[in-house]
Order: C-alpha cells, then structure tokens, then sequence
C-alpha cells in the first residue's frame, strides 16, 4: 500500500497545521476527499476532513493509528470506504471483516464515541456490482445495529432512478465521483440524522433554531 504514503503525509502536515481542535472526523475514500464544502458545511462541529483518494476500507483499517495519531480526543466519526474494496474485486465478507476490525481500533482509542458509517453509493461507473454493494451495505447495517452508538445513514436508495439504476445526474462525468448535485444529497440525508451529532452539539444547534 506504499502509493498512499504521499495522501497520508498530506493528512498528517493536514492535522499537524490545524489551528483548532478537532471534534468530528470524516474519514475515508475520494468520496470524502472531494468533498469541499464539507467543512463549511458541518462548521459548527469542529470537522476535519481525513479522506485519502482510492482508499479502501483495508487501507483506512491499516492505516488508522498512523492517521489518528496526534489526533487525542474526539466527539464523532463519519466513515465513508468500501466501494473500491469491492471494485478492486474484494468480496462484501471481507468488506465486513475490514469495517469490523476498523471500529474495534476506534473503540479501543476513542472509547464509546459516536461513529457513523454511510453505505456504500450505487454509482453508474459500477452499475455491475449493484447486487454486491447492496449485499455489503444489508450486512453493514447489520453490524453497526450491534452498538447503541454506530449508526448507519443510508444512501442507496436516494442515488437510484426510476429505474432502478444509478442516477447519473448526481455524478461526474466520470460516473464514480459525485458532482455537486450528489454532495448537496449526502449532506441532507446526514444532517436529517440527528442521532449521529454528538448531544452536546446537536443541544447548542438546536438551540439557534
């Protein structure tokens, strides 16, 4: 996994310049990488965007403690990862096994903090592994109902057409990566799942309401 090693420098000068302290990390593949407003948008939360282009869920397992190193104390994570580990022509089982290992390495360094997965997109570039990627996101649902404080927000569903087919106009030309359209959606179906907002911060958002 040497090829990473330059995303994960940039992370790492990412962390070592920030002039606030971090409460809500988003972590994951280009999914997250790209998402440009997301610290604007989710401001209030102290977020620090912590994604790395191509990686997958073994990746965001194995490179965790050099990641979240210097990073002590935290209020929540948002994991995006996994459709690459499927495109790479990894079994959804071993998907499961990569996201099961990354949460107990997240229970072990940040205790019972709030921790979010978002299921994995139907996207038109891999409209061949619809039934996979919905098998995987069946099963991660499953896994994060064990804990009280794992949620998982559902995208699936919302980036389908009529048809029953990736919805092209929430993607870049690309069909992989999501245009403004498909961040302006991801945004929504987080932000209308209060209970993955730590208390003490969705206390205070309330309370400008």
């Amino acid at each position: 996994m040497f090829w990473f090693h330059s995303d994960l420098e940039r992370l790492e000068n990412q962390i070592e310049s920030l002039n606030y302290k971090p409460r809500m990390i988003f972590y994951g593949s280009s999914t997250i990488t790209l998402w440009n407003e997301l610290t604007t948008i989710f401001k209030e939360h102290h977020p620090v965007n912590l994604g790395f282009g191509g990686a997958t869920l073994a990746a965001c397992t194995w490179f965790f403690d050099r990641v979240f190193k210097n990073i002590k104390e935290i209020d929540a994570i948002v994991i995006y990862a996994g459709d690459n580990d499927l495109g790479e022509g990894r079994h959804p089982e071993e998907v499961l096994l990569y996201l099961e290992n990354l949460l107990l390495k997240i229970r072990a360094k940040y205790g019972n903090v709030i921790c979010t997965c978002i299921s994995i997109k139907p996207s038109v570039a891999r409209n061949h592994l619809l039934e996979s990627i919905h098998f995987t996101n069946k099963n991660i649902k499953k896994l994060m109902s064990k804990d009280d404080n794992f949620h998982f927000v559902s995208i699936y569903d919302d980036l389908l057409d009529e048809n029953g087919n990736p919805d092209s106009t929430y993607f870049e030309e690309d069909g992989l990566h999501f245009n403004t359209k498909g961040y302006q959606l991801l945004a929504k179906l987080l932000h209308t799942q209060p209970q993955i907002f730590p208390q003490k911060i969705l206390k205070k958002i309330l309370e400008k309401v």
